[in-house]
C-alpha cells in the first residue's frame, strides 16, 4: 500500500528514517514488511549459490541481497530493493547501490508483497531492461521465471515447482533447485 502523498522523489526515499524500508515505484513510496524466516533462508542460500558460482568462474558479476537500492531507470521515480540483484556491469554500481537495471533480479514472495511482485514489478523490471526475473513463492512452492532476452512474440513466464532444476538464463551452465536450498 503506498504512503499518502501525490509524488515522492529520490530525496524522499533517501530521507526515510534509519531502519525504515520502502520502495519508490512510479513516484509512490511503498512500505516493506520485515521478511519471514523462510524468506530469509531462501534469499541467503540462493545468493550464496550464485556468488559461489560466480567466484568459481572468476566472473565479474556481483550478487547483492536486500537491502540494496536499485535505481532501475536511473531517474527520480523508481528505487527498488529486490531480494537479490545480480549486476554484471561494474559501471552501474555506485555508493548508493545500482544505477540502471541489474542483469538478474529475484523476489521471494511475502504475503504483503504478492500483488506487487507478480503484477507491477514484472513490467517494471522487464521494461527497465532486467534480463532475467525470478519470483520465488514459498507458499505455493514454485518459481516463476521471466527471460527478457526471448523473442517478444514468444515471451511468456515459465513456472517451475521447487523440486525442478531451473537453468539460470544469464549463466549458461548453472541450474538451481530451490528445494535443495531449503
Amino acid at each position: 500500500m503506498p504512503l499518502p502523498k501525490e509524488q515522492y522523489t529520490s530525496k524522499d526515499y533517501w530521507a526515510l528514517p534509519e531502519g525504515s524500508r520502502a520502495e519508490l515505484i512510479d513516484g509512490q513510496l511503498y512500505n516493506m514488511a520485515p521478511p519471514s524466516r523462510i524468506h530469509q533462508e531462501i534469499t541467503f542460500q540462493l545468493a550464496r549459490k550464485l556468488a559461489d558460482y560466480i567466484d568459481s568462474k572468476e566472473g565479474n558479476c556481483k550478487v547483492y541481497p536486500a537491502p540494496f537500492a536499485v535505481n532501475l531507470d536511473a531517474d527520480d521515480k523508481n528505487w527498488v530493493e529486490p531480494d537479490i540483484s545480480v549486476i554484471c556491469n561494474p559501471d552501474k554500481l555506485t555508493d548508493r547501490g545500482c544505477s540502471g537495471a541489474p542483469d538478474f533480479i529475484v523476489e521471494v514472495v511475502s504475503p504483503s508483497s504478492r500483488r506487487m511482485d507478480y503484477a507491477h514489478k514484472v513490467s517494471l523490471y522487464l521494461d527497465a531492461g532486467v534480463r532475467e526475473y525470478w519470483i520465488i513463492d514459498p507458499l505455493k512452492k514454485y518459481t516463476t521465471v521471466y527471460l527478457n532476452e526471448q523473442d517478444p512474440a514468444e515471451f511468456a513466464p515459465i513456472i517451475f515447482p521447487f523440486e525442478s532444476s531451473i537453468k539460470v538464463g544469464i549463466f549458461s551452465d548453472l541450474s538451481i533447485n530451490i528445494s535443495q536450498l531449503l
